[in-house]
């Protein structure tokens, strides 16, 4: 009895999770132009959507903020939670305390504070802003993500290699960063959900001619979001489903070649 309903249980919980999500992607086959009620099937919101230059422009901005971010925050997350691991200085407990302030504070009190930033700086609004915002918020996540593998690893690995003659480029390039790949990855994975998704920050890190996809959406609201943009969601989330059932498929076959499976 307790076995079926934690069954119950579970399956109430991936409903509740899910539902919103499938009623997103039976409503971009509406006839009806409003998310209101379903009134027949039709896919040609799919074919309109092609012709929204607006919808596509923000999508494609959307994918090139979060593409350089999540590049630039990962290379820079991963540096800086090495350095921060190996070396010790004065200061060093002060700076870790404040990699957590990004993570931790409202984002609305975030953006302003760049935006003023921006401001002081006399910085002219638009995609450089908005991508050195994402890079801002994003890096703290990526050190986080990397030094919880970084506490994993034998430290006398380095020396080990340094007596066989390794550099201390190739002990990072060779050694160091093949280890830290799963925290990187995590890193990487992360930064890019944030970015892609992320409307407070954006809102007042973006200007004229910077408008994203969430942005675009979040205006929406008022006039009502019509079932092109369901259309559009359905199709990233078919590619992100695809990209998870090729990661899945590549670990299996990983792990059967280890023997672990």
């Amino acid at each position: 009895m307790k076995k079926v309903l934690e069954n119950v249980y579970l399956v109430l919980i991936f409903i509740f999770l899910f539902l919103p999500i499938m009623v997103l992607v039976l409503f971009s086959f509406n006839t009806s132009s409003l998310n209101i009620v379903f009134e027949g099937f039709t896919t040609h919101w799919y074919l309109d959507l092609f012709q929204n230059r607006t919808l596509l422009e923000a999508l494609f901005n959307t994918l090139l903020v979060a593409g350089v971010s999540t590049i630039v925050s990962t290379i820079i997350g991963t540096i800086s939670a090495y350095g921060l691991h190996k070396y010790s200085f004065k200061g060093k407990n002060i700076v870790n305390e404040l990699l957590y302030i990004p993570v931790v504070i409202p984002e609305i009190v975030l953006g302003i504070a760049l935006l003023s930033v921006y401001t002081l700086l006399r910085l002219e609004l638009g995609l450089f802003t908005l991508i050195l915002a994402h890079i801002c918020f994003c890096i703290p996540f990526v050190i986080i993500s990397v030094r919880s593998v970084l506490e994993s690893i034998d430290p006398h690995i380095e020396e080990v290699a340094s007596d066989l003659g390794a550099s201390r480029f190739q002990i990072f390039a060779k050694i160091i960063i093949p280890m830290l790949m799963p925290g990187i990855l995590s890193g990487a994975q992360l930064a890019l959900t944030l970015s892609l998704d992320d409307v407070v920050i954006s809102y007042f890190t973006a200007g004229p001619g910077a408008n994203t996809l969430p942005l675009q959406v979040y205006s929406m609201i008022k006039t009502g979001i019509t079932p092109d943009v369901n259309a559009l969601i359905t199709i990233m989330l078919a590619f992100v489903f695809v990209i998870l059932m090729i990661s899945t498929v590549i670990q299996l076959r990983r792990l059967r070649k280890e023997g672990a499976v």
